[in-house]
């Protein structure tokens, strides 16, 4: 029977089985990457080597895009909000489209 693990989200992950787990031993084994307790312990963070400080910092976070946007709060009717919540992901950008349309055709 799989078993799985169940994060914060609620998503499960399943759990290697022991099958699994033995053949994952072995290449680990073959291909030099199974360490001893002690070798892991001597293991550190990446945050405590200075060579991978800059490293850190230039890669967090999500990228920016080149045209950002601002996080507000809005009132919308029902028909509006149902009307784009209905079309799937992504509805909150196309409703940002309709809008832009809206004011580049009113200016």
């Amino acid at each position: 029977m799989q078993q799985y693990i169940k994060t914060k989200s609620g998503r499960k992950i399943p759990l290697n089985t022991d099958e699994e787990d033995a053949i994952i031993t072995q290449q680990a084994i073959e291909d030099g990457t199974n360490w001893t307790d002690e070798e892991l312990k001597q293991f550190k963070p990446v945050s405590e080597v200075p060579e991978m400080q800059a490293f850190l910092k230039a890669n967090r976070g999500r990228p920016k895009a080149d045209k950002t946007k601002k996080a507000i709060s809005i009132r919308l009717s029902d028909e509006v909000l149902e009307y784009f919540r209905a079309t799937g992901k992504g509805w909150q950008t196309r409703l940002n489209e309709v809008l832009e349309l809206y004011v580049k055709s009113h200016r």
